[in-house]
């Protein structure tokens, strides 16, 4: 065989190992060898999706099945604001100096039990003793002009005097009686009775020496004095509190200011204590604090046993005024994720898991936002376990 004859038949037999070799690749194109199924040339139609949320209450289901259309009910929202434990101001009392004057005795102490009358302190005032002073000249002084009247009555009728001179002297008595009666008052704003004044009048002797008196029974909660101070009357010396009735405080937001009214019932939470109080509001601000955008409330609460101390934090339950809404009752609400679904009826011993808007439960109801329509029946006993038989046939 010749050079060039051999050349060409290696040639050919390359080119044809190659087309082979490409024919066996698994992308390349081959003839159909039977044409595919359809939908049209099976004649069958396609199975439609199940719908997850649907579900149908089995045969022989254990649990009990119970439907009930969404009804309305008036129904009252809890309000929650935080509060303190306050004095009642009706119930406390300032008790300042009479006189100016310097202490010179403590007797009341913090947190002591006081009545009406008790010493507090002891102030030696030359105020007073002034005043003592000035009260025995009238006093006198009004004695010897009632003296002279009487003489001058006695002269008149035995027509030895003439009737101007009679009034002279009942006008300078009648001066003489109006200063002692000034000189009095004064002694009585100073602090003294008016046993003591009398008591003053009648022995004369001048005592410089006054107590700071409680004007109500309760506790000492404040002292502001101390043993040789000197004082004056527009000084507060003593706060006595009576705290067998304590108030409760709350700031309520404008926006829901219009749920509360006077009178109204509210639960007092304290958690220092662990307990609930029960009271009345016996007050609500007419006007908005600007600062807080807040209307404050306040309710009064008994304390017979002291357990309420004025500071304490709470927190104010507010029940307020009845509103008809659209509710479910609590068991027919199921959770799926962070969303409230209720069973809702389609058909016959059927049901479609929908998604509601709820709020917060009121005994035992909760109220509809969104999601439902008055009327409309849905599952309210038995949903929990319908829900797990709806999983069930899910993951099957």
């Amino acid at each position: 065989m010749k050079p060039n004859a051999l050349a060409l038949a290696v040639l050919t037999a390359a080119l044809v190992l190659s087309g082979c070799k490409d024919s066996a690749k698994p992308g390349a194109q081959t003839a159909p060898s039977a044409p595919a199924l359809t939908e049209a040339a099976t004649g069958e139609p396609a199975v439609a999706p199940v719908d997850p949320l649907t579900v149908s209450v089995p045969p022989g289901f254990g649990a009990e099945i119970r439907v009930a259309p969404v009804g309305a009910t008036p129904l009252s929202d809890t309000l929650r604001v935080a509060g303190k434990v306050d004095f009642d101001e009706t119930r406390v009392t300032r008790i300042g100096a009479t006189v100016t004057g310097r202490v010179i005795e403590i007797h009341a102490q913090l947190g002591q039990q006081v009545k009406v009358g008790d010493a507090l302190a002891v102030i030696n005032s030359t105020e007073l003793g002034q005043a003592q002073l000035a009260y025995l000249k009238a006093r006198a002084q009004a004695d010897l002009q009632a003296r002279s009247v009487e003489r001058a009555r006695q002269l008149f009728a035995a027509d030895v005097i003439g009737k101007a001179e009679l009034q002279r002297r009942e006008s300078e008595l009648a001066i003489a009686s109006a200063e002692q009666r000034g000189a009095a008052d004064q002694l009585r704003v100073l602090g003294m009775s008016s046993l003591a004044i009398n008591r003053l009048g009648g022995n004369g002797a001048i005592n410089s020496v006054t107590p700071v008196v409680s004007t109500m029974a309760g506790t000492v909660v404040e002292r502001q004095v101390a043993q040789g101070q000197v004082v004056q009357p527009s000084d507060a010396l003593y706060v006595v509190a009576d705290l067998s009735q304590v108030w409760v405080t709350a700031e309520v937001p404008e926006q829901q200011a219009a749920l509360v009214k006077a009178g109204q019932s509210v639960d007092i939470e304290v958690p220092a204590l662990g307990t609930r109080l029960t009271g009345k509001l016996v007050f609500v601000a007419d006007t908005v604090n600007p600062e807080t955008r807040t209307v404050a409330v306040r309710s009064a609460v008994a304390n017979a046993s002291r357990q309420l101390k004025p500071a304490m934090l709470a927190t104010m339950l507010i029940q307020a005024a009845p509103v008809e809404r659209l509710v479910v009752p609590a068991p027919a609400v199921v959770r799926d994720g962070d969303a409230d679904m209720v069973f809702v009826e389609i058909g016959p011993q059927q049901f479609r898991l929908t998604p509601v808007r709820l709020g917060p439960d009121v005994d035992g109801r909760r109220p509809v936002l969104s999601g439902l329509k008055p009327e409309q029946r849905i599952l309210v006993a038995g949903a929990f376990h319908l829900n797990n038989e709806r999983k069930r046939k899910e993951l099957e």
